[in-house]
C-alpha cells in the first residue's frame, strides 16, 4: 500500500471527476484492481471492515461477536486483509488488535453503501 500520506490525500481528493480524468486502465491495473475487489467480495470481511470503521479498533474476540462467529474463522479472514495492507494489527497483551490502514477503504465502503442504497437489486 502507499504511505499514509499518500492515502491521506487520495481519500480526500477522490471524485468521480478525478477517476474520469485519468487514462484508460491498462490491463495490468485492470487485474489489480480486480484483485482487490475480489478481497472485498465477501461478506464477512465487509462485516469486519465496517465494524472497524465504526470502532476504530477492535481485537479478534470482539470483532468475532460483532459478526457472530468463532474468533479462529475471523482471524483467518483478518489475517487475508492484513495481507493486502488494508489493516494493520498490534499485540496488546494476549489480544490482537486490528485496525484499518488505508482511509480509502471507509469511503470504499461508503461509495459501495450508496450504490446498493441508490441501485438495489
Amino acid at each position: 500500500m502507499a504511505s499514509k500520506t499518500d492515502s491521506t490525500n487520495r481519500a480526500a481528493v477522490s471524485s468521480p471527476r478525478a477517476v474520469a480524468a485519468r487514462p484508460l486502465l491498462n490491463l495490468g491495473q485492470a487485474r489489480q484492481l480486480m484483485g482487490l475487489f475480489k478481497v472485498f467480495a465477501n461478506d464477512t470481511r465487509l462485516r469486519l471492515l465496517h465494524a472497524l470503521v465504526r470502532e476504530g479498533e477492535l481485537c479478534v474476540t470482539d470483532l468475532a461477536e460483532v459478526v457472530g462467529m468463532k474468533p479462529q474463522a475471523v482471524s483467518n479472514q483478518l489475517q487475508r486483509l492484513v495481507d493486502r495492507g488494508i489493516l494493520s494489527a498490534r499485540r496488546e497483551g494476549i489480544n490482537v488488535v486490528y485496525r484499518i490502514e488505508d482511509p480509502c477503504v471507509p469511503v470504499l465502503l461508503e461509495r459501495g453503501m450508496c450504490l446498493i442504497e441508490c441501485c438495489p437489486e
